[in-house]
C-alpha cells in the first residue's frame, strides 16, 4: 500500500457531552440534535488528530483504497522467466496505480506459484519465484539484478490489461490517455515501455490527477 493511505485514530466518546445544548427544544428533538452534533464533532476531531503533524503536501496526495474487485484485482497471469526455488538477490521497483481517484492495489503473489505461506500479510515462502515478484500488497516489485523487464511484463504476470488507454479494469476518459510518471516526472511514451529499473518510482493514473511521488523508501537490501 502506498504512503497516500492515511488511517484514522478513534477518540474517546466524551466529546459530545459538552454539546448537549438545545434550549427551547423538546426532549426528543434535543436527543436527535445532540446525537447529530456528537457524531459530527467526533468525526471532525478524529480527522484532526489523525492528520496532525502530517505535511499538507502529503495530505493533498492521500487517496483511499478503492472498494471491490476492480480496485483489488487478484493475480491471474503466468510466472515470467524460470521459476526458481529460492528468491535470490533482488532489486526493488515501486508501482502505484490510481483510478477514479482511488488506490488500485497491486497484490502480493505476482510471479509466484502456490503453495504460499504468509507472515503478517507478507509472502514468506512459495513453491518458486519468477523473474519479477510481489511479496506484499505495497506495490514493491522485486527483480533480479541485470534482468531487463518493463511495466508491460509486470501487468502480463499480474494478468491485467495495460495500454495507453487502459489500466486493469479502468479505461481513460474519452480523449485522454493513461497518465504515467517516473520519479514524479511525466512519461510521454506508452506506460508498458517503462523499464523496471532499480528504485524506480512509477505511477499510473486513470481519471483525476493525483500528485505523483518522486521516490519511495525501499526495504533494505533491494
Amino acid at each position: 500500500m502506498s504512503r497516500r493511505r492515511i488511517a484514522g485514530t478513534p477518540l474517546a466518546a466524551s466529546i459530545g457531552a459538552a454539546l448537549a445544548l438545545a434550549a427551547g427544544c423538546s426532549s426528543s428533538t434535543r436527543s436527535t440534535a445532540t446525537t447529530t452534533a456528537t457524531t459530527t464533532a467526533t468525526t471532525t476531531a478524529t480527522r484532526t488528530v489523525a492528520t496532525a503533524g502530517i505535511p499538507p503536501a502529503l495530505l493533498s496526495e492521500a487517496r483511499p483504497v478503492g472498494v471491490g474487485p476492480r480496485f483489488q484485482p487478484p493475480v491471474s497471469g503466468p510466472v515470467i522467466g524460470p521459476c526458481r526455488r529460492t528468491l535470490g538477490p533482488r532489486i526493488g521497483v515501486h508501482l502505484e496505480v490510481f483510478a477514479e481517484n482511488r488506490v488500485v492495489i497491486v497484490p502480493a503473489g505476482i510471479g509466484t506459484l502456490p503453495p504460499r505461506t504468509y507472515s503478517a500479510g507478507r509472502i514468506s515462502g512459495a513453491r518458486c519465484y519468477g523473474d519479477l515478484v510481489t511479496l506484499e500488497p505495497t506495490g514493491v516489485v522485486l527483480v533480479p539484478p541485470g534482468v531487463r523487464l518493463t511495466v508491460a511484463t509486470l501487468f502480463r504476470s499480474w494478468g491485467r490489461p495495460l495500454s495507453p488507454h487502459r489500466v486493469a479494469s479502468f479505461s481513460a476518459p474519452r480523449g485522454t490517455q493513461v497518465a504515467t510518471f517516473v520519479a514524479g516526472r511525466r512519461w510521454h511514451g506508452s506506460p508498458g515501455d517503462v523499464p523496471l529499473a532499480r528504485h524506480a518510482e512509477i505511477v499510473l493514473e486513470v481519471g483525476p490527477y493525483v500528485p505523483p511521488h518522486h521516490s519511495y523508501t525501499f526495504p533494505p537490501g533491494t
